[in-house]
């Protein structure tokens, strides 16, 4: 259709339902359904990590994407249950499944694993998320790494590609959305006891963070995104933790004017993927939106201060300018060793660090947890310490 071939997956047969995934510049592809009978409209992205995926849909930073895994077979070790010592969930980042869709190669029917509870299926099935699997995720990656990311819309309930279409032109794109209302917490949650209290801005925070500030002994108080100075302050914090989330940096005024009075009155503040675009925005940097983003476990970064490489998780489409990073007290930690792209900063006068990746790994590596001992030492040192400083003596 409009000069685009049907991409074909696998024939369907049997008991299976059709599925349909329709791209905005008019590329289709058939596979079989599973999960929920519904559809659903997102940004299209994919993630290059071999597993980890119950921890990857349950990523808040994914509300309103719908998801490709580039590993050939998903659902292989099911969906585990396991809480952590502190009463997480071990293997889930939030509540629930936040990507909208998941497209897959093959979706296993018959997990095999000591630890899972129930198939991928079931549980997409039972939070109301449609899924494709047979289709040519190969030809999908392409796609979008040669023309960027764009717009998709899922059926496994029959709606044919004209209707698909029509929900398409219909929907809002993306980029003009502001998904922070839906991934951040309403009221003010408290984790463990302790006379040290980190307050984490809550912009659709992974509970990999909670849970790495936990087991560094802090009481962590979780926070709406739209808390402002005041409301923050009022714990006596140690120090401030902006999160991760979805959506453009340039839409998070709330957050950002907090980062803004936050840093100015030298508290300790690290920056977590949309957080630390939040902070650069706040000192006055830009940001800009990636071809295809970086989303994956195996993504390289260099550290600029010692030359140190690391392998990190990533999960971000957006990302700050290095150039606008002038003249803002911002000077570059870590970059992108594929593009260059600023990966992480600190602050030349003030006790401030960011990092685009996840130290928290969740899933991952766990090459870039120091990032929280670095931001310890900040906290530790009462903010007497800028950043800089407390990277130089604890160089790795």
């Amino acid at each position: 259709m409009d000069g685009h071939p049907e991409i074909s997956g696998s024939q369907v047969s049997g008991q299976k339902r059709k599925a349909t995934l329709l791209l905005a510049d008019g590329s289709l592809f058939v596979g079989d359904a599973f999960g929920a009978e519904s559809c659903a409209v997102g940004e299209v992205v994919f993630n290059t990590g071999m597993v980890g995926y119950p921890e990857s849909m349950t990523d808040p930073s994914y509300a309103g994407q719908m998801l490709c895994f580039t590993f050939p077979l998903i659902g292989n070790y099911g969906v585990p249950a396991e809480r952590d010592a502190f009463g997480l969930p071990l293997h889930l980042e939030s509540d629930s499944i936040k990507t909208s869709g998941v497209m897959v190669q093959e979706a296993c029917d018959l997990p095999s694993h000591w630890s899972s509870r129930r198939s991928l299926h079931d549980w997409m099935a039972s939070e109301g998320v449609p899924g494709i699997s047979g289709m040519d995720t190969r030809a999908l990656v392409m796609k979008i790494r040669e023309r960027g990311v764009m717009a998709g819309a899922l059926s496994t309930d029959g709606r044919d590609a004209a209707e698909l279409r029509e929900l398409l032109a219909a929907s809002r794109s993306y980029g003009s959305m502001s998904f922070l209302r839906e991934v951040s917490v309403g009221k003010p949650v408290v984790y463990g006891s302790s006379d040290r209290t980190v307050v984490l801005i809550d912009c659709g925070v992974k509970l990999g963070i909670v849970r790495n500030l936990l087991e560094r002994g802090f009481r962590v108080a979780r926070v709406p995104y739209f808390s402002g100075y005041s409301d923050v302050m009022s714990y006596d914090p140690a120090g401030v933790v902006v999160s991760n989330g979805p959506g453009d940096p340039a839409l998070c005024a709330e957050p950002t004017a907090c980062a803004g009075r936050l840093v100015d009155s030298d508290v300790p503040v690290l920056g977590i993927c949309l957080g630390e675009q939040i902070v650069a925005a706040s000192q006055g940097a830009r940001t800009f939106k990636l071809k295809y983003g970086h989303r994956g476990q195996n993504k390289p970064c260099v550290d600029v201060t010692t030359g140190r490489g690391y392998v990190t998780s990533q999960n971000h489409g957006y990302a700050v300018d290095r150039d606008s990073m002038d003249g803002t007290g911002l000077l570059p930690w870590f970059v992108n060793a594929d593009d260059g792209t600023v990966e992480g900063f600190y602050h030349e006068s003030r006790p401030c660090i960011g990092v685009q990746f996840h130290p928290e790994a969740s899933p991952g590596p766990y090459d870039a947890g120091f990032v929280f001992d670095r931001f310890a030492a900040m906290m530790d040192s009462r903010g007497e310490e800028v950043a800089g400083e407390t990277i130089r003596r604890m160089k790795r």
